[in-house]
């Protein structure tokens, strides 16, 4: 790693012809498991940051942006008041926390197959989860999350993909191939959504996002992209939500959420103002979409 003003450096290429760095003060831990290589490092600016496989999840300063921004709308397009949730992946256990802020949750199952991640991330990360392993309403299987979904019977009102992109060699590349998008379809309640990360989605990125999206639509009749500003990521993020019953750019979902968001309370991003936000993508990712 270089040094620069006496600090040592996290550096990500995350495209041809770009990099990002963060300052590291510390590593907190580092090795490989049977599925991906790991790192929690603490960096100057944006607090610890989990790395997986050299590539960034997540930040103290603003993993809420990311974790707020997936749970949220699919609750809302669900109606509002979910009672059972599936989260595929998740390591970290902060989009387990966001679900049991919901006052109807009922029970969440999280289907992670890196155990050893998963205890890294209890350790050193507990303001991730903050407790949320710990909640009875909390069932954690480490197992994969594929053959969970496809052997599986049970009905979700929510099911949400916090899984890495379908690259080759990621251990989530065989979790978005129209087979599992069908099963997954197949576990929803008859109001109920999914949604999953799709991706970076700026102007210069944003090539895996549409075929996500594209290959979503061919499952889903009911398709919704969205994105956010991350700055860990330092790009715009996209995401997805599929079925539900309400429309996501609609009024009545800006409504919803607005009302979920003070029933769940101590919500730092969103709302109904920023639930338009995200729905509001630019001109450059609607005409992608359409574009085959």
């Amino acid at each position: 790693m270089p040094k620069t003003e006496n600090s040592q450096w996290y550096v990500e290429q995350v495209g041809p012809g770009e990099i990002h760095g963060h300052a590291v003060l510390r590593t907190l831990a580092a090795g490989r498991s049977r599925f991906q290589e790991y790192a929690v490092v603490e960096t100057r600016l944006f607090g610890k940051m989990l790395v997986l496989d050299g590539d960034t999840q997540s930040s103290a300063l603003d993993e809420h942006i990311y974790h707020e921004s997936l749970v949220f709308p699919a609750c809302v397009a669900a109606g509002g008041a979910p009672e059972r949730a599936l989260i595929l992946g998740g390591g970290e256990g902060a989009t387990l926390r966001e679900l049991l802020r919901l006052p109807s949750i009922r029970q969440v199952t999280m289907v992670d197959i890196d155990g050893e991640v998963v205890d890294v991330c209890r350790r050193h990360l507990p303001e991730w989860s903050a407790g949320a392993f710990d909640d009875p309403r909390t069932d954690l299987i480490i197992g994969d999350a594929r053959e969970y979904v496809f052997s599986s019977h049970e009905q979700f009102d929510v099911i949400l993909g916090d899984l890495t992109e379908p690259l080759e060699g990621s251990p989530a590349e065989g979790l978005h191939s129209p087979e599992m998008y069908a099963a997954i379809r197949a576990r929803l309640s008859r109001r109920g959504a999914y949604a999953l990360q799709a991706s970076t989605c700026g102007p210069h990125n944003y090539g895996l996002h549409v075929r996500m999206i594209r290959r979503l639509r061919d499952v889903f009749s009911v398709v919704a992209p969205y994105s956010v500003y991350v700055p860990a990521f330092d790009t715009e993020w996209g995401f997805a939500v599929c079925g539900g019953i309400v429309g996501m750019q609609s009024e009545e979902a800006a409504r919803g959420a607005q009302q979920l968001a003070g029933a769940c309370g101590g919500l730092r991003f969103y709302d109904g103002e920023s639930h338009r936000r995200l729905f509001n993508l630019p001109r450059y990712l609607r005409e992608a979409y359409e574009v085959r």
